[in-house]
């Protein structure tokens, strides 16, 4: 099997995401900072998350993502296979045909054996199994989202500091000085 990184983040952002949606919608841009996942790749991943009804989308102010489903109904095998990550340890991709018109190899049995396995495993892993471990380890999650701060329409104007002769007569004093 591989397990790219598309379904790794995927997890992961799912995680942050039911860590903290009781404070309401999570923003994507929250996730890529806490995750260090780059924030076009999550909108890439979360786009397929909400065709394949495991996220909902807020828009507007206060918007962001929460869970389409309960944490406890959605399973990891769920997550991976709706980012499009194949969960496949064969040569052939399941095809049968790993020596092409000759046929499948000696251990297409075993590799898709694994497969059925693997696939198993994560459909009996749930993501809110993973949240209450990440809870038991004692992750902090913010008590309240956090507050934006308004845009003022008036700009906020400081004063210049300037560290020059206000006169001729300072100015020659300067020089005289020197």
């Amino acid at each position: 099997m591989r397990l790219t990184t598309k379904g790794r983040f995927a997890v992961t952002a799912m995680i942050d995401l039911a860590l903290r949606q009781n404070n309401g919608p999570v923003t994507l841009a929250a996730i890529s900072q806490r995750q260090q996942i780059s924030l076009s790749y999550l909108e890439q991943l979360f786009g397929k998350l909400r065709r394949h009804e495991l996220v909902e989308s807020t828009r507007g102010p206060g918007g962001g993502y929460t869970l389409g489903r309960k944490a406890a109904d959605i399973t990891v095998a769920d997550i991976i296979v709706s980012v499009d990550e194949p969960i496949d340890a064969t040569q052939c991709g399941g095809k049968e045909n790993c020596l092409g018109e000759a046929g499948r190899c000696m251990t297409h049995e075993l590799w898709a054996s694994l497969n059925q396995r693997m696939v198993e495993f994560l459909d009996s892993v749930t993501l809110q199994k993973l949240v209450d471990e990440q809870i038991a380890k004692g992750v902090q999650i913010e008590d309240k989202p956090a507050v934006r701060r308004a845009i003022s329409s008036t700009p906020v104007v400081k004063p210049i500091r300037v560290n020059a002769p206000n006169s001729v007569f300072a100015l020659g004093n300067v020089f005289a000085k020197s």
